[in-house]
C-alpha cells in the first residue's frame, strides 16, 4: 500500500513526497481512513509507530477541505495537546512539513518562555494548536484563546499526561470544547484511568491497536552486559571507541547521573550532552539540535525527556541504568529501530537491577541475550549474593553470564529472542550497520514514547 490509496489530496501527497514517505505504516493505513470518515478513535500504539503522521495527515486534508468549502476565517479548529514541550515542537513540525502547501497555520505553545510571542501568533490566527495543558490554561484564563470554534480535538500521549498529573487540566480544557467535535486519542499504554478518560470523551469511537506496549520491535537487536556498578563508566567508554557507534542514547536514571556521565565522557573527549528536566528549554533544544546534526555523539537523558526525543537513523540505545518499570524499557529502546528500520539496543544490569531485568522479561516473554566476553564482568559473587538474598524473587530473571573472550564474541540467548536467528557477535558494536529501509512517515513519526515526571509545560 502507498499513501496514493489513502485518497489523500494532491497539496499533502505533494508534502509527503517531498519529505520522501511513499508507504504508510500499519497506524497509519489503519487510522487515516477512520479518521478521514470524521470518526472518533482511539489508538493504542508504542513509540516509532509513525503515529503522529496518523492523526496529523487526515487531520490536515479534512480542514483544507472545510476551508475550501466554507472559506473560515483563522480560528482554532484542530487542538492538539500533548504533555511535554519536546513533544509539541515535534508534532508542530510535522503539521508543517505535511501541510506546507494547504494553507494552513499552527502554532505551538509551551510553558517555561514568554508568552508575548505566543500571544501575538494567536492574534495573527491559527488554524491548528499544539499545546501543553499548563501554558494552554493560563492562556485561556487570559482569554487570550477560545476553543469555541474547535472541531478536532486530539489528545497524544495520554498515558503520560496521566503520569505528570495533568488529567485535571485535560478535563478543563476539553470541557471548554464544543461537544461536537471529532476527538482523536492516543496513548501507548491503556491503565484503567486512561480508558476511562478515553470512554468519557469519545463517541462510538473505532480503535486501532499496533504493536502492544510489552513487545519489543524485532527490528531492534537487544543485548543485556552484567557488570558491577563501578564499572558502568569504563564499560560505557570501552563500547564507544567503536567508531562504527555514529550516535547513540544514553538513559541514567536521574538528572545527576545523567550530569555525571557527561562529565564522564567529556573527560575523554567524547562529546556529550544531557537533557533532562533541569536544564533550560533553549539548553535542551540546543542538545537535541547538536545530536540530530551530529556536533554531538552521544546524548544523556533522563525518562522525563525521553518522549520527546525523535532522531532519525539513530543506531544505538544505551541502558546506562535499567528503569524500575519495564514498560519504560520498551520506550526506551524504541528510539532506535523506528518503524521497520533497524538498530541496537544494550543495557547494563549491575548486582542490584537483577529484579529489573526479571521484569523486563516477564513483560516482553522473552530473555534479552547476554553479551559474554566483555572486559567488566559482573562479579560471581555480587550475583550471587543478590540471589541469595531474594530468593523468593526467583534469582536474575535472565541467562547466566559466561566467561571468555574479547568483546564483541559470543552472545547467549536466554531465550527464544526475537524471533530472528541471530548468529553469535552479529554486528555487534555497530557493525551492523541499519538498513535504511524504505523510510515513510515510519522513519519520522513523531510519535515519540518513554516520557515521564512532572514538569508542566
Amino acid at each position: 500500500m502507498s499513501f496514493e490509496n489513502l485518497n489523500l489530496i494532491e497539496p499533502i501527497l505533494k508534502a509527503l513526497k517531498t519529505e520522501g514517505y511513499t508507504t504508510p505504516t500499519p497506524i497509519q493505513a489503519q487510522a487515516i481512513p477512520i479518521i478521514l470518515q470524521r470518526q472518533d478513535l482511539l489508538g493504542c500504539a508504542q513509540t516509532g509507530t509513525g503515529k503522529t503522521a496518523a492523526f496529523a495527515i487526515p487531520t490536515l486534508q479534512l480542514l483544507h477541505q472545510d476551508r475550501i468549502a466554507h472559506k473560515e476565517q483563522k480560528t482554532i479548529k484542530a487542538l492538539v495537546l500533548t504533555p511535554t514541550r519536546e513533544l509539541a515542537l515535534q508534532i508542530g513540525e510535522s503539521f508543517t512539513n505535511y501541510g506546507k502547501h494547504t494553507g494552513l497555520k499552527n502554532l505551538v505553545i509551551f510553558g517555561g518562555v514568554s508568552q508575548n510571542p505566543q500571544v501575538d501568533a494567536l492574534r495573527r490566527g491559527v488554524d491548528i494548536l499544539v499545546a501543553t495543558p499548563g501554558r494552554l490554561l493560563d492562556l485561556m484564563n487570559q482569554r487570550f484563546i477560545s476553543l469555541e470554534h474547535v472541531k478536532f480535538l486530539i489528545l497524544d500521549e495520554a498515558d503520560r499526561m496521566l503520569d505528570m498529573g495533568f488529567v485535571n487540566d485535560v478535563k478543563k480544557i476539553i470541557a471548554k470544547v464544543p461537544a461536537k467535535r471529532q476527538t482523536l486519542f492516543f496513548s501507548a499504554t491503556m491503565p484503567k484511568e486512561i480508558q476511562s478518560l478515553a470512554d468519557s470523551i469519545l463517541n462510538k469511537p473505532e480503535k486501532v491497536e499496533v504493536t502492544p506496549v510489552s513487545s519489543t520491535a524485532d527490528t531492534i537487536q537487544q543485548a543485556v552486559y552484567y557488570v558491577d556498578k563501578g564499572d558502568k563508566k569504563s564499560l560505557l567508554i570501552h563500547i564507544l571507541k567503536d567508531k562504527n557507534i555514529k550516535t547513540v542514547l544514553v538513559f541514567t536514571r536521574t538528572k545527576h547521573g545523567a550530569d555525571k556521565v557527561v562529565k564522564d565522557l567529556n573527560r575523554v573527549g567524547i562529546t556529550a550532552e544531557a537533557i533532562h528536566g533541569n536544564k533550560s528549554q533553549n539548553a535542551r533544544q540546543r542538545a537535541l539540535t547538536n545530536f540530530k546534526n551530529r556536533t554531538t555523539r552521544v546524548l544523556i537523558a533522563t525518562d522525563i525527556a525521553a518522549r520527546g526525543i525523535d532522531i532519525d537513523d539513530l543506531t544505538h540505545v544505551i541502558n546506562y541504568e535499567l528503569p524500575n518499570v519495564p514498560e519504560t524499557y520498551v520506550h526506551r529502546i524504541g528510539r532506535t529501530g523506528r518503524a521497520g528500520a533497524n538498530g541496537i539496543a544494550f543495557s547494563f544490569c549491575d548486582a542490584e537491577e537483577l529484579e529489573f531485568l526479571k521484569d523486563i522479561h516477564k513483560l516482553i516473554a522473552k530473555q534479552i541475550p547476554v553479551e559474554e566476553g566483555h572486559p567488566y564482568p559482573l562479579s560471581p559473587a555480587a550475583m550471587a549474593a543478590k540471589i541469595n538474598e531474594a530468593p523468593k524473587k526467583g534469582g536474575s530473571g535472565g541467562g547466566q553470564r559466561g566467561g571468555g573472550g574479547g568483546r564483541g564474541g559470543n552472545r547467549r540467548s536466554g531465550g527464544s529472542g526475537s524471533g530472528n536467528s541471530r548468529s553469535a557477535g552479529n554486528g555487534r558494536s555497530g557493525g551492523n550497520k541499519r538498513s535504511g529501509g524504505s523510510r515513510s512517515e515510519a522513519g519520522r513519526p513523531g510519535g515519540a514514547s518513554g516520557m515521564s515526571g512532572a514538569r508542566r509545560g
